[in-house]
């Protein structure tokens, strides 16, 4: 069983940058970010597979949030700049043990563990 602990979160300014942290407590092959704004379906954010072999991002955070991970520390990270309003919502942490199809990577149901997830508050 691996743990999933977030930290990070809060509030910004349109515009400002946050920075997410998930650390992991057992090995992780792929470990991903995604959010849920109220109201709304939870989305895929980016992903990333162990060693960073690959890195995907949803369309709508490509060139502002990146996604990456400190193998030796087990932690993935979320570098989330030029937040926008619709960037508020709560991010969770997913993470698998095994290989995910590409084109499952942002459905979500594929993940064995989650975190509890860390607010984000994005002011106009």
């Amino acid at each position: 069983q691996v743990q999933l602990v977030e930290s990070g979160g809060g509030s910004a300014q349109a515009g400002g940058s946050l920075r997410l942290s998930c650390a992991a407590s057992g090995y992780t092959y792929a470990m991903a970010w995604f959010r849920q704004a109220p109201g709304k379906e939870r989305e895929g954010v980016g992903v990333v597979a162990s060693g960073q072999d690959y890195t995907f991002y949803n369309d709508f955070v490509k060139g502002r949030f990146t996604i990456s991970k400190d193998s030796a520390k087990n932690t993935l990270y979320l570098q989330m700049d030029s937040l926008k309003p619709e960037d508020t919502g709560m991010y969770y942490c997913a993470a698998n043990e095994k290989y995910i199809p590409r084109g499952r990577l942002f459905t979500g149901i594929d993940y064995q563990y989650w975190g509890q997830g860390t607010q984000v508050t994005v002011s106009s």
